[in-house]
């Protein structure tokens, strides 16, 4: 996740910036964001573990089946 953490940074400095300016719903909206964030990009990041297992494991693949010899 290192990789989508400066997103992270920029939406809390944003939330700092809403809370000081006296702004409370824009930075109730950053909170919310910055969660979609997280999760969209765990998603990510657990879709490209996803793809390297099934790469390493061949996964999908069938050489054989039931009576084959």
């Amino acid at each position: 996740m290192a990789r989508h953490d400066w997103i992270l940074d920029v939406l809390a400095d944003l939330k700092e910036f809403a809370l000081s300016a006296d702004l409370p719903n824009l930075a109730e909206q950053l909170d919310d964001t910055a969660l979609i964030a997280l999760a969209e990009i765990a998603s990510v990041e657990e879709g490209k573990r996803g793809q390297a297992y099934a790469k390493e494991t061949n996964a999908g693949t069938h050489t054989g089946g039931v009576g084959t010899s």
